[in-house]
């Protein structure tokens, strides 16, 4: 049986999501193709405002609707410790501790393998942010623990220590070596924000 022309597109493109096979991606189509017009209207409408209702934040380079996002934005926030963090979801992740600071998101880690430099995430950006601020006393480095956050972790103190007198740490080891921030539970996060180390 051939399968007709947009069911097959759909599960193409359920296919490109990470973690989703061809299997899961049937399902989710064929789930979809059930559901009332209603809400696969809804569905689509909340993809396309994913893009264009959504901005990067000029100063973190976090996600939110407003520029600069409500983090930055705060008053009340801490501006003397910035908590640097692979994508937006780690930042949710650890705001869920208690932690009150800014913060600055990279989008991504130092990998070669996949052609990812510095230039490819928000170096940059995080390294002139701390030059043109008086305020930082401490650059927190909560990337995952694995050998490509490893890497970026010793790159961005290397080059903090170069510009400013700025405190550099690096969360405890309250994460097992290859874990993922935005699975972790608040508990376990909070204790390595706790245990962070000096770089």
């Amino acid at each position: 049986m051939k399968i007709p022309k947009p069911i097959e597109k759909l599960i193409e493109n359920f296919e490109k999501l990470p973690g989703i096979g061809p299997k899961t991606a049937q399902r989710l189509t064929f789930y979809l193709l059930h559901n009332p017009q209603t809400e696969l209207d809804n569905f689509a409408q909340a993809l396309t405002s994913l893009k264009t209702d959504t901005k990067i934040c000029s100063v973190c380079k976090g996600v939110d609707v407003i520029d600069p996002c409500g983090i930055c934005a705060n008053s009340a926030r801490n501006k003397a410790v910035i908590c640097v963090v692979e994508s937006p979801l780690d930042a949710m992740a650890i705001e869920k501790t208690g932690y009150r600071g800014l913060y600055h998101v990279l989008h991504g880690v130092i990998n070669p393998l996949q052609n990812i430099g510095p230039d490819e995430i928000y170096i940059d950006d995080l390294i002139r942010r701390l030059e043109n601020s008086a305020n930082v006393c401490e650059v927190i480095i909560a990337v995952n623990p694995t050998m490509e956050g490893e890497t970026t972790a010793f790159y961005i103190a290397k080059l903090i220590g170069q510009i400013k007198n700025i405190k550099v740490t690096r969360i405890g080891r309250g994460l097992p070596t290859g874990a993922s921030l935005e699975y972790a539970d608040e508990v376990t996060l909070g204790r390595a924000m706790e245990g962070r180390t000096e770089m």
